[in-house]
């Protein structure tokens, strides 16, 4: 009897989880979260209603393609029945934030400029490191746009310029910022 009894209990369970899972509040949260987790549509500001497993978007984007992804990501969730497309195409913000692709290279541009940041301070630490008259293991490199700022205790002035120096020195600086206090 009390098995009997689990049993129902789990296929109860079982049948809420699904019903719950497709009920309109339950298709509104996850059309919702996957928009949230695209990368076209997550910086949109897109409403999502649903009745009677119809699901009903409105609010603006700023490109022809968030618009498209929005409503592709809603009619593939699962008990969604019809989409209603009320979202608008805002073209002064597209102009000022560009198409996807523009997004894109913009994005590219900024991973080659932090890798070649990372690269620049790399190169300098090491020199440091390879160098017996500079501390490289008290000396803070920081490298921003080509810009490279050293922080840090040494033990001399001497040996602060002479950081600086080789720091100026390594391929890619555009110019050094010496924070460097001697001891």
């Amino acid at each position: 009897m009390l098995q009997r009894f689990a049993t129902v209990l789990s296929a109860t369970s079982l049948a809420m989880t699904v019903a719950c899972s497709q009920s309109d509040s339950g298709i509104t949260t996850a059309v919702k979260t996957k928009l949230a987790a695209d990368v076209i549509v997550k910086d949109s500001e897109i409403n999502v209603d649903t009745g009677r497993n119809i699901v009903t978007l409105n609010g603006t984007v700023d490109i022809p393609a968030a618009k498209e992804r929005a409503v592709m990501i809603a009619r593939d969730s699962k008990g969604v029945v019809q989409v209603v497309d009320d979202i608008v195409v805002d073209r002064e913000v597209a102009a000022t934030t560009g198409t996807v692709e523009e997004k894109a290279v913009d994005n590219a541009d900024s991973v080659k400029d932090m890798t070649r940041d990372a690269a620049i301070t790399y190169a300098v630490k090491t020199k440091f490191l390879a160098d017996p008259g500079v501390s490289g293991l008290k000396i803070n490199v920081d490298t921003d746009d080509g810009v490279v700022t050293l922080r840090g205790n040494v033990k001399s002035v001497a040996e602060a310029e002479k950081a600086s120096a080789i720091a100026r020195q390594s391929s890619g600086v555009k110019s050094v910022v010496n924070d460097l206090r001697a001891d």
